[in-house]
């Protein structure tokens, strides 16, 4: 939504895509470890020589200039506040049970993640709680009404949150709000 190869996307930045197979373990391997990213995980925006890991990170890089960081001071830290929010509610427990159901098959996972699975469906219920009473309140979008990378990073995992599990039908501000997103200009559909 925010880059895709052949068109830049919301941020109008062309990059190029490549992709690894974490289950296969390409992102464990000696090479990507030293090279792109200790940590084994991806995303990872690459930039000339330099790799910079971590999607929030990797969003401010590339949209920085653009509309979706906003001018005004509190509006931005409140842009922030909301992809921390993103990192910690949602994305550990909307994606986590999305990965796991939808990608590794519920057979595949061990006892320790299927004994986790309510605890991550009440927490990311909770999360999409807390959108549901920010954007019902009035809100067309998470900060300063307008679209900003909150928007954005909320968006990539909240839009196939039904892939892990959690009924959308019971938050009818966040549908409003995948709708809206999905209308705007400059829009490129998650594939992934």
């Amino acid at each position: 939504m925010l880059q895709n190869q052949a068109d830049g996307g919301l941020a109008r930045r062309p990059i190029e895509r490549r992709e690894y197979d974490i289950l296969a373990g390409a992102t464990r391997t000696p090479e990507f470890l030293s090279t792109i990213n200790a940590n084994g995980r991806i995303p990872t925006l690459q930039i000339g020589d330099r790799f910079l890991p971590e999607s929030n990170a990797a969003c401010i890089w590339l949209a920085d200039g653009s509309r979706l960081i906003p001018d005004d001071r509190f509006d931005r830290a409140d842009m922030l506040r909301w992809m921390f929010f993103e990192q910690y509610n949602h994305e550990p427990n909307i994606a986590t049970l999305r990965f796991w159901l939808a990608f590794v098959g519920l057979d595949a996972l061990s006892e320790v993640q299927i004994a986790a699975i309510p605890a991550k469906r009440a927490a990311g219920d909770a999360a999409l709680a807390v959108m549901e009473k920010h954007l019902a309140a009035g809100e067309r979008f998470f900060v300063g009404g307008a679209l900003s990378l909150a928007d954005i990073c909320l968006y990539a995992y909240t839009h196939v949150a039904e892939e892990g599990s959690f009924d959308l039908t019971h938050y009818p501000a966040i549908s409003a709000w995948i709708a809206a997103i999905g209308r705007t200009p400059g829009y490129i559909p998650i594939t992934a």
